[in-house]
């Protein structure tokens, strides 16, 4: 029986994201969802992969990152480079800008994690605006102040954005949720719980640190690299600091922790931004209200620590339909 268990949360995982990828594709086919929509949703997935990024950081290692946009322009103008200066062929280019972003945490990662709290967070702030800085003036490979455009077919085709951000969502929250199961990811959060007491267990704290550190980079080249095919271009402003305390605003409100909330707070705060924009510069007053009254009556945000279980949700239906069956057969 224990060896079945694993084969059913898989099947139950792998239809959920299959349905959420065949269902609003076919309601774009029948034109119920615009391409204006589809966009929304594209650059929803964007951001809730990069949410994702931060939340590993934040809610899984403890600390505060306020530079995660630094490993989000990285990663994009890294794809750019491999692809078109570099020759390689796209699916290759990918995976270099990846890597080469993970290795920007790793580097990053040394002298940044000797600190902590409230230095942590200037520091990494403060890389963020140094690598904005230099991408605006390394023309040669950067383009600028005015950036970069990189036409792929992502960017002529809104479906297979959708499709492709969409199923790397899924990809990338399902190696976080295994990863966070496994012995490492524990050790992690061990640190985050209490470090003398991690300390004391054996656990080396900086090693693990920086490997939550490393793991949420990559995640973040993951997001660079679908924002820049997705859109078609990337700029430097790509990594600005108000760019990274959105990310963090999606993890506070979706709940520290809780990788699906971050998910879910992402695509809901993503069409907010979208459904304001008819208040032109009001909205830059209505949505922090709507942020600050929401911390108010939810401060730990929507789930909290905990996460949505897809397994969990197919389980009580299974349990209620069983119930209906029995009270039916008990009735006749």
């Amino acid at each position: 029986m224990a060896s079945k268990f694993p084969l059913r949360s898989t099947l139950i995982l792998g239809i959920t994201g299959a349905l959420a990828v065949v269902i609003p594709l076919l309601l774009m086919k029948a034109d119920i969802i615009d391409p204006y929509t589809t966009r929304i949703l594209t650059m929803g997935g964007v951001n809730a992969i990069m949410a994702m990024s931060v939340n590993m950081i934040v809610g899984v290692t403890g600390q505060l990152s306020l530079g995660q946009a630094g490993f989000l322009a990285i990663g994009a103008y890294s794809c750019i480079f491999f692809n078109l200066d570099v020759g390689l062929p796209l699916p290759a280019a990918v995976l270099c800008a990846i890597l080469v972003t993970a290795f920007a945490g790793f580097l990053i990662g040394f002298p940044v994690l000797k600190l902590s709290g409230d230095y942590l967070a200037i520091v990494t702030l403060g890389f963020g605006e140094i690598i904005r800085v230099v991408f605006i003036n390394l023309r040669s490979l950067t383009g600028g102040p005015n950036g970069r455009q990189f036409i792929t077919p992502m960017v002529l085709n809104e479906q297979l954005a959708f499709t492709v951000t969409t199923i790397s969502l899924i990809v990338t929250l399902s190696f976080l949720q295994n990863f966070l199961r496994s012995s490492y990811g524990r050790a992690i959060m061990a640190c985050r719980e209490d470090e003398i007491a991690a300390n004391a267990s054996g656990i080396n704290i900086f090693r693990y640190k920086m490997t939550g550190f490393v793991t949420a980079a990559f995640i973040a080249g993951i997001g660079g690299c679908l924002y820049v095919m997705a859109n078609g271009f990337v700029q430097p402003k790509a990594a600005e600091f108000i760019r990274s305390i959105d990310f963090l605003i999606y993890v506070v409100l979706g709940g520290m922790g809780s990788m699906t909330g971050s998910i879910l707070s992402a695509y809901v705060l993503t069409y907010l931004q979208e459904m304001l924009r008819f208040l032109q510069d009001y909205r830059l007053l209505i949505y922090p209200l709507i942020l600050i009254l929401f911390m108010l009556f939810r401060p730990k945000g929507l789930f909290g620590m905990k996460e949505f279980s897809f397994v969990g949700l197919a389980d009580k239906i299974s349990l209620k339909l069983r119930n209906r069956a029995k009270k039916r057969e008990a009735g006749h």
